[in-house]
């Protein structure tokens, strides 16, 4: 266990690369001992936790699928067991596969929602039951549930389950002082998003935005740290953080 009890607790899932990592960094700075997890990627996650402790900051590894409920058990309890406790929960982890809803591959389909999905009610259960009083729980959706792109069926369809999750749990909390949000990033410069996508695609969704440019994961940590922090009266919402994409 740390010495340093008065620091607010943050598990980041996913949080070894992409948006996950940009919301770790953001919450060091402001004064938080992180745990960062990470599926596969022990290399990243060790990286960044080392460079978190030679700069002075406090953090640990967890790994595990977030979508088995025995070892995101054991990730949280080590957290809890390492820092004393969890404040906050971020869960940036999921995965995109794009395809025609005619032409998906039900596979890829069932990946997709046993990560995106499952997942979440996997991480939303040991939260609810282990985020201490003034906590916040923060899931991650995308703004494609409302922009309707074509071949993101699959993905928006476990985002749009992601977001009624988000807001049943957040009234499920009653009394327990913990806010439950989503954040919905638009396009954002991450490998999810690049993957896939030639040069031409990238540029119209950029200029798809009125600020005319792409979402960068640190535009997509700034509101989650509001949200970890100082929003507590923003509960049982879905803040699209994408640039005015309509």
């Amino acid at each position: 266990m740390t010495e340093q009890k008065n620091k607010r607790v943050a598990l980041i899932l996913g949080g070894s690369g992409g948006i996950g990592k940009a919301v770790v960094e953001k919450l060091v700075k402001e004064d938080y001992a992180v745990a960062i997890h990470y599926a596969s990627n022990q290399d990243k996650a060790e990286t960044l936790v080392n460079t978190i402790v030679a700069s002075g900051g406090q953090a640990i590894s967890v790994q595990g699928d977030i979508a088995d409920e025995v070892a995101m058990s054991n990730a949280f309890n080590r957290v809890e067991n390492y820092f004393g406790g969890i404040d906050v929960v971020v869960n940036t982890a999921g995965i995109m596969k794009l395809s025609p809803i005619a032409a998906l591959d039900l596979a890829d389909f069932d990946q997709i929602h046993r990560t995106n999905v499952r997942g979440t009610i996997v991480i939303s259960q040991q939260a609810a039951l282990k985020v201490r009083k003034g906590g916040a729980i923060i899931n991650f959706s995308t703004s494609v549930t409302r922009t309707n792109f074509p071949n993101y069926g699959a993905y928006a369809a476990s985002k749009a389950a992601v977001e009624s999750l988000t807001l049943i749990l957040a009234r499920e909390l009653r009394g327990k002082d913990i806010t439950v949000n989503a954040v919905a990033p638009g396009p954002t410069a991450t490998p999810l998003f690049l993957t896939g996508k030639d040069d031409a695609m990238i540029e119209h969704l950029a200029q798809a935005t009125p600020l005319e440019r792409l979402g960068q994961p640190e535009d997509i940590a700034e509101t989650v740290a509001f949200l970890a922090g100082p929003a507590r009266w923003v509960n049982g919402q879905v803040i699209f953080t994408n640039g005015g994409l309509a």
